[in-house]
């Protein structure tokens, strides 16, 4: 550990404010990742098994087992298949609404990590050129005396910057993309969810059989 930290120190004093930076942003990056992660968690993400199998008894015409698997579901869309069975075909868009407000919470802190993700690289190149620029005027001030390794040295500091920018940048990126395919895919689920309760295979309207359904739940 205290290697680690020896070493993040001599970074730091090697980059200047704008690893400084990047060190800051990537702190809070990790902790949004994380947050995400809880959050997807305790909202059943990827989770829907008793769902889907509350929408197939629906689908089959099963109305009471189906409130009953509903019942044991701990997907956050519980709330949007509940108001599906008492609905009917032509409220479709209002379902959708509702999934949409769930998704948007879920989706929170997404704009964050797309601007890290695109901004990092540049804060790194920023931090390059300035690093460059010191470079070439210490190389400016040595006149005649010019020895090439003062150049290389301030070359390869300056480009520490861009290298820790596409070290925040990267993995970033990575788990974004992530996070994103997870939401494309909560997407399709509800989507089939709500459609197959409104528009069931065995022809019944939703909310035909609601009551009896919950009388008898």
């Amino acid at each position: 550990m205290t290697q680690i930290l020896a070493s993040l120190r001599y970074t730091i004093e090697l980059g200047g404010p704008v690893v400084i930076i990047l060190l800051l942003v990537s702190v809070v990056t990790l902790a949004t990742i994380l947050y995400k992660l809880w959050q997807f968690s305790t909202a059943g993400v990827g989770r829907h098994r008793a769902l889907k199998d509350s929408v197939a008894a629906w689908d089959s015409g099963d109305r009471n087992g189906a409130i009953t698997a509903l019942g044991q579901s701990k997907s956050y869309l519980v709330p949007v298949i509940e108001m599906a069975f008492s609905s009917n075909p032509d409220d479709i868009k209002r379902l959708e609404a509702e999934a949409e407000v769930r998704f948007a919470r879920l989706e929170s802190g997404f704009r964050l990590l797309d601007s890290v993700a695109q901004l990092a690289p540049l804060l790194g190149l920023f931090g390059t050129v300035l690093g460059m620029i010191e470079a070439f005027q210490s190389l400016q001030g040595a006149g005649a005396q010019v020895d090439p390794s003062l150049l290389a040295g301030g070359i390869w500091v300056a480009l520490l910057t861009t290298a820790v920018g596409l070290a925040v940048a990267m993995p970033t990126a990575m788990v974004l993309s992530w996070f994103e395919s997870r939401m494309d895919a909560e997407r399709v689920t509800a989507e089939r969810a709500i459609n197959t309760v409104l528009r069931p295979r065995d022809g019944r309207s939703p909310n035909a059989t609601t009551d009896t359904a919950y009388s008898h739940a």
